[in-house]
């Protein structure tokens, strides 16, 4: 897909449909307050016509985000890779289901498609995509807003990794400004309000 039919299929959504890139897993985690956030994550980007752009599989959080958007009446992209289709197994009642070759593919159409990102509670392949969106942020492909769901303190760890790397010398301490982090849900939905007012819809908030 090219960037200018990525244009195209958002004209078609409606007034350039703002879009969010989720990462997060294909299990549900040990936690089951996870689940509960994430379906409620779903139901905040519906109530604010925010599409939903994730993995496209139908297990664990990564099927639980899609599922609560797709029960709101809301729009979602699934970007899943033809060998794990087998694995995590697509979701078959997406908006859209876009199937690629490689992880490569997958993750540059994620981005392309999104205009914001949102990392939830996962494991390695949400760590993967965390790592590489933060990155490129910082050295300049994109000035998208990531936000970083530090829900029950998942991400502490990491977000002291990322102290350590600046105290060691590795980064600046302005490089923690190309993320945010939030540690609950009203923050998240507050952040949302912030950076797309326009797609909110008041009269439909939750």
């Amino acid at each position: 897909m090219t960037r200018g039919q990525i244009f195209k299929d958002k004209v078609l959504q409606g007034n350039l449909m703002k879009k969010l890139c989720v990462f997060t897993g294909a299990a549900t985690g040990s936690d089951p307050r996870f689940t509960d956030a994430t379906y409620q994550l779903g139901q905040i980007l519906a109530s604010r016509n925010l599409g939903l752009v994730y993995g496209g599989g139908k297990s664990g959080l990564m099927g639980k985000i899609a599922d609560a958007v797709i029960a709101s009446d809301g729009h979602t992209t699934g970007i899943i890779p033809n060998f794990l289709d087998n694995v995590e197994i697509a979701h078959r009642g997406l908006s859209d289901l876009h199937v690629t070759e490689t992880m490569h593919e997958r993750k540059q159409l994620m981005y392309d498609l999104a205009d914001g990102f949102i990392i939830m509670p996962g494991g390695l392949g949400t760590l993967d995509e965390a790592m590489e969106i933060i990155t490129w942020r910082q050295l300049g492909l994109h000035r998208k807003p990531i936000i970083i769901a530090n829900l029950y303190g998942y991400w502490d760890h990491m977000l002291l990794l990322f102290q350590n790397i600046i105290n060691e010398g590795f980064m600046h301490h302005g490089h923690t400004g190309h993320f945010e982090h939030v540690n609950n849900m009203d923050k998240l939905a507050d952040k949302l309000d912030f950076y797309f007012p326009i797609s909110h819809n008041a009269d439909n908030h939750i």
